[in-house]
């Protein structure tokens, strides 16, 4: 077992959250593993701030196999980007992959009216903090724009009815999607159509988005986003797709292309098989403690590039199309769905496995309280603990957790209530995993069954479900 000091992951601050006063990674008992460790027949790639000039050349290199002959040098061009992209290993690549989009795109074309529009998730300061912290005005000329989902929007007319896009995004000639492929919270649109994502999640209006997340339950995002993206508006703008791409062992590179729906049967097949192993993986964990501890919503904390929201569902595949949740996580009446089978599993159930949750730092602003309803919770500092009780999202959050001086007294709590000292740190890595010994030694000891069962049955299941032709998809060992 090759077990190394924990890795501590650099955070970008921000006003929404306060700075925790120690690490999880500082903690003597915190180990770290590398992905590769586990699975070395994942893509390794780059973490940290690594390989950024990679990503230039690589950048450069896949905008070769994509047309953009269409944009004249009087046109206009929006860069459409997603916040999320730049909280991925501290955003330096994505950062990167967007400068180089703007600068082949003006070689080749001549135009030089080229904007990059940032969309937030929530609010407004999260495109501005970002905007400051890369100082995105000065290498984009001041042509940048923070959008949310709360800003003026416009009529889309698509197959299914009117749907609102974000009108800054859709205000130049053309649109460029500048995109990543982690599959975050698969647990809603279950690797369906995951390139288009974006367009109803990033660049639409809030009556739309909200449909994706509430009207017709997680299959909403099979049809919303497919509909908005072949809308004739939005066809009549878009340009190419150019993804930032990842696997759990880190950035690997850059793909591009004209076809989003080509390039996004290719990148579904590679993240099914490697993330398909780490999220089995976790499936298979006894029990833990998750420790969240970083700048960025709760669920979209990473942990080997595994999202805490994926850790929570993890007893149900979202992979499997079979599943009833395919369909809906609402009965006909309205009702939570449940049964005897397993299969009967559902979206936003809470993992068995997750014995107790401390807080160490964690974004406001998204629903969370209905965690500490069946986990117990801890939460680390003054600080933090008046920011969660402020949390509008979250009005109950604190009255159900435990506030905790320190990080190593919220251990030692969460180890009692828990009745176990199997720690998992979700701190935005990937590459490796910050956890305890005794949690890596479980993982260890486990993985090579789960790599077998996702080669030999789950991968083929998954692919075939998709229309995906299994023979096609190496093991990625070679």
């Amino acid at each position: 077992m090759n077990l190394s000091k924990a890795i501590s992951q650099n955070v970008m601050p921000s006003v929404l959250c306060p700075q925790p006063q120690m690490r999880a990674s500082d903690l003597s008992e915190i180990v770290s593993i590398r992905i590769n460790e586990l699975f070395p027949e994942i893509p390794r790639g780059f973490i940290q701030d690594e390989g950024v000039d990679y990503l230039r050349s690589a950048t450069e290199d896949a905008l070769t196999h994509v047309d953009m002959s269409m944009i004249q040098p009087q046109h206009s061009v929006n860069i459409l980007c997603s916040e999320h992209g730049f909280y991925l290993l501290g955003g330096h690549q994505y950062c990167e992959m967007l400068k180089t989009i703007r600068d082949v795109v003006q070689q080749n074309t001549g135009c030089r009216k080229i904007r990059l529009v940032l969309a937030a998730g929530m609010g407004a300061r999260e495109s501005d903090e970002i905007i400051s912290h890369f100082n995105l005005k000065k290498y984009f000329h001041g042509r940048v724009r923070g959008i949310s989902a709360f800003d003026e929007g416009v009529p889309i007319e698509t197959e299914i009815g009117t749907l609102y896009g974000l009108a800054e995004a859709y205000s130049s000639d053309w649109i460029i999607h500048a995109g990543h492929d982690e599959p975050r919270d698969l647990y809603f649109y279950r690797m369906i159509d995951r390139l288009l994502k974006a367009f109803i999640m990033s660049y639409a209006r809030f009556e739309t988005r909200s449909a994706y997340h509430g009207n017709f339950g997680n299959r909403s995002g099979a049809f919303l986003q497919r509909a908005m993206f072949d809308a004739p508006f939005v066809q009549k703008k878009f340009t190419f797709g150019c993804i930032l791409r990842l696997t759990p062992a880190g950035v690997t590179g850059v793909s591009a292309s004209n076809d989003l729906y080509r390039l996004g049967k290719e990148i579904t097949a590679e993240l099914l098989r490697d993330y398909g192993k780490m999220l089995r993986l976790f499936a298979e964990i006894e029990d833990c403690i998750a420790i969240l501890d970083g700048g960025r919503y709760g669920y979209y904390l990473h942990a080997g590039g595994i999202v805490f929201g994926c850790l929570e569902n993890a007893k149900y595949d979202a992979f499997d199309l079979s599943q009833p949740a395919a369909l809906a996580y609402f009965d006909m009446l309205g009702n939570m769905a449940r049964g005897e089978d397993e299969k009967m599993d559902h979206i936003m159930f809470i993992n068995p496995a997750l014995k107790a949750v401390v807080v160490n730092q964690a974004w406001p602003g998204i629903p969370m309280a209905g965690l500490t309803l069946e986990v117990p919770t801890f939460v680390v500092g003054r600080e933090l603990v008046d920011t969660l009780r402020k949390d509008a999202a979250n009005p109950s959050f604190m009255d159900l957790s435990q506030a905790v001086e320190t990080l190593e007294d919220a251990i030692t709590s969460a180890k009692q209530a828990a009745g176990t000292d199997k720690l998992l740190v979700f701190d935005g890595s990937f590459g490796y995993l910050n956890l305890s010994q005794s949690l890596a030694e479980e993982l260890i000891r486990k993985a090579p069954a789960v790599r077998q069962e996702v080669e030999d049955t789950l991968l083929p299941l998954w692919l075939k479900q998709r229309g995906i032709d299994p023979g096609t998809v190496s093991n990625g060992r070679g």
